[in-house]
């Protein structure tokens, strides 16, 4: 039976609610797949989600839109505005339809230098004339090319000012501008015509994409500037390298090495396997395409078989480099025949660090948050951490159900175990279980950790019925410490026949998590920032856990103390007073009677302890 409208929409409505809450770009697609809306977010779950809702609201044009919506997509980006120069260029690549009346309703817009005149100004128009000057464009953005003036202006400290140069120069003070180092003063009549007209060029130099040039040229002018001991104009020229700097980083869409390759990054979850394909060009992000690859076989394969096969097409454009998130089998090869097919060197590169390694991390950001839109638990994040962390520890499959231990000691009388689960990559406290260690008179985190492990792994292998979560076997153990507690742990393992990947989570000398302990050594995380925020967030959640049964317990156990200084009420009594009655203020306000009436009291002991209340003897 064919999808109804209503269907569509609601199908629509539950995709939307599963996205993130990251900016980026969505793509919406019609019934043929054809891309007809390019819009940018801030955050994508609320604003590709308003598209689905309260349709009565809508305007014409996009109620007429939502209702030829089959589905969309989604790209995430690293902030808003990278998010918006990625529409631009998406708009500019596709031509969807329904961004028509952005580019036709507005104009196409344009930046004019005048020429012909001796302070000319760069601004914005819609049409391009006759009259001598220059234009660049045309732009589908107005605010791109008003925000493109005032940072070149700004950079450049061009005047803004409503002034007319040269007949208002020496004519009142300088404005807020000059004052705020915004602008070079040509009100002052410090600048020549030449000057300044050298300088508008380097603007438009930066505009057209030559900022390595106009940089070169600033610092060689700086130099000499400062030679001559001509500081104010040395100091213009410093202002401006400064300015340019900060201009190139609130445009950075991509690091400025990226002119020609693609992004590869791969993530599974359960048997499937999503891919992300991110294309950049000339430093700017012009595609991705996403794949699945259902019941999959191990990522290395995965990865191997795709660039073999992919760019083999005719069809494919060949990259300079092709950056990867990890290795594949015969990888030499595949290099040869890529770089065979465009005769050329085409580098298959894995980078650890830098820009590079961030690039690679929005394309498994991008893969992971594929993964969640079909499996609506778990965000792109998680799996992306959970994925990430898998490939540090070289296990074979993200762990879905993760176990984190911890000892907590208060003196020697109170010595007790806590055990956290994560599942999915989230805390699952319904499986927490606490553990009181038996039989030690003094402080052992190794005997303790052991004595923790063998007790519930003993549970698992009984399989009981109502064993709960003791009954499910954890794809992977994290201990709170060093190689000692893991060691002590693995023991018990191999003790019971059981093979669980073993960590230890290792901290500095401020307590703050530092690195993951294995058999081999230790494995540093600080620079996986995902694997560095999920293990700081299990052991900071594992410690608090049992610190607090930890103080918990240390509180019972004195109160317990002080009741067997009751004549006739031992260990055992007590014990049975707290099974009772839960709590220590409960015990205190029961009847004779009622304590009595506690298995293993007698009228007796009952009337001995009430008495002791009374006097207030014990508490």
């Amino acid at each position: 039976m064919p999808e109804t409208e209503d269907m569509t929409l609601q199908r629509l409505q539950n995709k939307a609610r599963a996205l993130t809450m990251e900016p980026g770009v969505y793509l919406m697609h019609n019934r043929a797949g054809e891309i007809i809306y390019v819009g940018k977010a801030k955050r994508l779950k609320n604003r590709v989600s308003s598209y689905f809702r309260s349709l009565d609201r809508h305007t014409p044009k996009v109620l007429a839109m939502v209702r030829q919506v089959e589905d969309f997509e989604t790209i995430v980006t690293s902030s808003e505005f990278e998010a918006l120069v990625l529409e631009c260029s998406l708009i500019k690549l596709h031509n969807p339809r329904y961004n028509i009346l952005l580019k036709d309703d507005k104009g196409y817009s344009y930046l004019r230098i005048g020429r012909g005149e001796e302070y000319p100004r760069i601004t914005e128009v819609k049409q391009k004339e006759d009259d001598g000057a220059e234009y660049i464009g045309p732009y589908m953005s107005a605010w791109v090319v008003k925000n493109t003036i005032d940072e070149a202006n700004k950079a450049f400290l061009l005047p803004t000012c409503s002034r007319q140069f040269p007949r208002d120069i020496g004519r009142g003070r300088p404005c807020l501008n000059y004052h705020m180092k915004q602008c070079m003063g040509v009100c002052r009549g410090g600048i020549s015509p030449q000057e300044y007209q050298e300088t508008l060029r380097q603007a438009v130099e930066y505009i057209r994409g030559g900022s390595a040039e106009a940089v070169r040229i600033l610092q060689e002018q700086m130099q000499a500037a400062a030679e001559n001991l001509e500081f104010e104009r040395a100091a213009r020229c410093r202002d401006r390298l400064r300015a340019i700097e900060r201009f190139a980083e609130r445009q950075r869409v991509v690091y400025a090495g990226a002119v020609d390759q693609d992004v590869l990054a791969f993530v599974r979850s359960g048997e499937d396997v999503a891919l992300s394909v991110l294309k950049f060009r000339e430093q700017k992000l012009v595609d991705k395409l996403d794949f699945l690859f259902p019941d999959a076989d191990p990522i290395e394969e995965v990865r191997g078989e795709f660039l073999a096969r992919y760019y083999s097409d005719p069809l494919h454009e060949l990259p300079r480099q092709i950056l990867l998130d990890g290795d594949l089998p015969d990888r030499e090869l595949v290099e040869r025949l890529l770089s065979g097919r465009a005769g050329r060197k085409v580098p298959l590169l894995i980078p650890r660090r830098g820009d590079p390694a961030q690039l690679v991390e929005m394309a498994r950001l991008n893969a992971a948050e594929q993964l969640s839109l079909r499996d609506r638990r778990r965000t792109g994040r998680e799996l992306a951490a959970l994925d990430e962390l898998a490939r540090l520890l070289g296990l074979e499959k993200p762990p879905v159900w993760i176990e984190s231990y911890d000892i907590s000691n208060i003196g020697s009388d109170t010595i007790v175990g806590g055990m956290v689960v994560f599942e999915e990559g989230r805390p699952l406290k319904a499986a927490y279980k606490r553990f009181s260690i038996e039989g030690l008179d003094h402080p052992d985190d190794y005997t303790s950790m052991a004595q923790m492990l063998e007790r519930r792994f003993a549970r698992y292998l009984a399989q009981e019925p109502n064993g709960g979560s003791f009954n499910r076997r954890p794809d992977l153990l994290l201990i709170d410490g060093g190689q000692g507690q893991v060691s002590a742990v693995q023991r018990v393992l191999a003790a019971l026949g059981l093979d669980i990947p073993v960590f230890g989570m290792v901290k500095d000398d401020r307590h703050r998590t530092r690195a993951i302990s294995s058999q081999g050594g230790e494995i540093a995380i600080s620079s996986h920032r995902a694997v560095f925020s999920l293990v700081t967030r299990i052991q900071d959640e594992t410690h608090r856990f049992a610190v607090t049964y930890a103080r918990k317990s240390h509180k019972k156990t004195a109160f317990e103390l002080s009741l067997t200084r009751v004549e006739g009420l031992g260990e055992k009594r007590a014990r049975a007073l707290f099974a009772a009655f839960r709590t220590k203020k409960a015990i205190l306000e029961a009847s004779e009677e009622q304590l009595a009436a506690v298995p293993g009291m007698n009228r007796q002991v009952a009337r001995a302890l009430r008495e002791a209340a009374e006097r207030g003897e014990i508490g």
